[in-house]
């Protein structure tokens, strides 16, 4: 009997030394869920203020001549789809139609966010209702603009720009 009373013992304190290990095993697991949980909502929260800033050098950039800052802020195979349809395909080909935007350096790009919404880390779309004049020459330009932008390698960079005539353009 008495080594029946000890190997009592000894299954019952296994068997409460596994029940402590799962348990605090489980307790960490849970704690690092918290954890896996709060980072993310850090990481979502740094990512809509990283896409916050770089929104605004995109538009910016293309307000103030800075060819430079304008295609560094968008991914090497971005699309554009301009209000009239063409459609340039590539960050060399988009620099290519927006030359003359760059090189003449005398029309006025204004706008104002109408949406947004950005997807943690990975995109973000923003949309502009947007005008571009010519004064010199009487050109004005109304649009409805969307841009899109992936997430790559921590920086936000325009993927899809997508113009619509609000209003017809003036020569």
């Amino acid at each position: 009997m008495r080594s029946f009373s000890f190997h009592s013992r000894r299954l019952l304190a296994i068997a409460g030394a596994i029940v402590v290990t799962l348990s605090s095993a489980l307790s960490a697991s849970a704690s690092e869920e918290e954890a896996d949980s709060v980072g993310a909502s850090h990481a979502a929260k740094l990512c809509a203020r990283q896409f916050e800033e770089a929104q605004r050098i995109d538009m910016e950039s293309f307000r103030d001549f800075d060819a430079e800052t304008f295609r560094a802020g968008h991914h090497p195979n971005a699309v554009t789809i301009f209000a009239s349809g063409a459609v340039r395909s590539g960050i060399d080909a988009i620099m290519a139609a927006l030359a003359g935007h760059f090189r003449d350096r005398e029309a006025i790009w204004a706008w104002v966010e109408v949406y947004r919404v950005v997807d943690g880390c990975k995109s973000a779309f923003i949309l502009y209702n947007a005008t571009y004049d010519i004064p010199s020459i009487g050109f004005h330009q109304r649009t409805l603009t969307g841009v899109t932008y992936t997430y790559q390698r921590n920086k936000w960079l325009g993927i899809a720009d997508q113009g619509t005539y609000l209003e017809a353009p003036t020569p």
